[in-house]
């Protein structure tokens, strides 16, 4: 496959100004809520797995407003009366427990869909590559790509599909939806924003997750640099795999105007699929966490970078479950909290001006030294697997 002809370009390194950031571990809130299928749709029919969820997010500090192509349409946000911007705006409702109240992710975004008939849980998180914040708003896509992720996971079966024996053959043909794979989710999605009017440019990292309700079975792709890791038994057994071009090119999805070119053209089959089966107690977590965004073309200038694993090892993610876990509470209020002490430890680690984070050492090994943290917008969403 050949590369694309993609540039990134080094800015002068930026540290906005902020109130000092403590690393101190957050407590639970007890007004926290988590999402469960078993909760939500025990009523339809009852499995052996349930799925505890939580979700916490915080965009970067905004930044010079860009000057963007004059050869594109405007790029508006989607409106809250649309069908993206409905959703967002219902998305984004989700409690973010003792952090504070931000409704804009950035670029970043995610989904949590129970699956047709409580046969599973589809959960999603991508990144907009904000290279593209020079020719259009890179949130449009990300937004648009885990809208449609959303409506397909909600019309398909995490499995084969369940007919009731006692049915006839014709009868047993009619049954609605069908099997969904993370890849023919992301594909279909993906193929969606092609053709959404709204979306005239961007592309974004991807990683899906769907959860399967009868079985445990958890089934995966991650395209690019986003990614996900598996906790049992205080130990991590799997961190998903880094998709990138070269180092601060990862792999993404794109929408290319006609009359560009250039750009990183992956597709959804050049994605890493993995497949396990969960146990009781396992913690799945899904984070937007690329060592920098791709800047499309050579002419697009370098905008800032990404939250989570730029500045969090993963040793450090495997501590903050731990502690997380010996505050106490529900099964709902400590996976929100696990979700919450990550977004709040990289956000302190990025202003660390002193740190030699996961960013600062692949960037020195690259031959491009650095020292600090790196500010961009995080999102995190963790789920606990829980038997019957």
């Amino acid at each position: 496959m050949s590369l694309p002809l993609t540039l990134r370009r080094y800015g002068h390194k930026t540290r906005p100004t902020r109130a000092k950031q403590s690393s101190t571990l957050l407590a639970i809130h007890p007004a926290l809520r988590a999402f469960t299928t078993a909760s939500t749709h025990t009523e339809q029919c009852s499995r052996p797995f349930r799925f505890v969820v939580g979700a916490s997010w915080l965009g970067k500090p905004p930044g010079p407003k860009p000057r963007r192509s004059k050869y594109l349409p405007a790029a508006h946000p989607f409106d809250s009366k649309s069908p993206i911007g409905a959703w967002r705006d219902q998305t984004l409702e989700w409690p973010k427990g003792v952090l504070p109240a931000n409704k804009d992710p950035g670029h970043d975004f995610f989904y949590i869909q129970p699956m047709m008939n409580n046969s599973g849980l589809s959960v999603g998180v991508a990144d907009g590559v904000g290279g593209w914040d020079d020719v259009t708003n890179p949130a449009l896509f990300s937004q648009a790509l885990m809208y449609h992720c959303h409506r397909y996971a909600k019309r398909g079966w995490a499995g084969e599909p369940e007919t009731d024996p006692t049915q006839g053959y014709e009868e047993r043909q009619t049954i609605e939806g069908w099997e969904l794979t993370p890849a023919q989710c992301l594909e279909n999605a993906h193929t969606a924003v092609l053709r959404e009017k709204g979306v005239v440019a961007g592309s974004s990292t991807a990683t899906i997750l769907n959860f399967n309700s009868s079985s445990g079975f958890l089934r995966t792709l991650n395209l690019g640099d986003s990614g996900f890791i598996i906790v049992r038994s205080s130990n991590i057994i799997y961190e998903s795999v880094y998709q990138t071009h070269y180092f601060n090119c990862p792999m993404q999805l794109s929408k290319i105007p006609p009359n560009f070119g250039g750009a990183a053209r992956d597709k959804v089959s050049d994605g890493h699929v993995f497949e396990i089966g969960l146990r009781d107690g396992d913690l799945v977590i899904a984070y937007v966490c690329p060592p920098s965004r791709s800047t499309p073309f050579h002419t697009l200038t370098f905008r800032q970078t990404d939250g989570l694993c730029d500045n969090v090892f993963a040793s450090e993610m495997l501590a903050l479950y731990t502690l997380a876990g010996r505050v106490g509470g529900s099964d709902e209020q400590q996976v929100q909290a696990v979700t919450d002490n990550f977004v709040h430890y990289a956000r302190a680690c990025m202003v660390n001006n002193h740190r030699s984070g996961p960013w600062a050492q692949r960037s020195t090994r690259a031959g491009m030294p650095y020292k600090g943290g790196k500010i961009d917008d995080v999102t995190v969403v963790a789920v606990l697997v829980r038997e019957s």
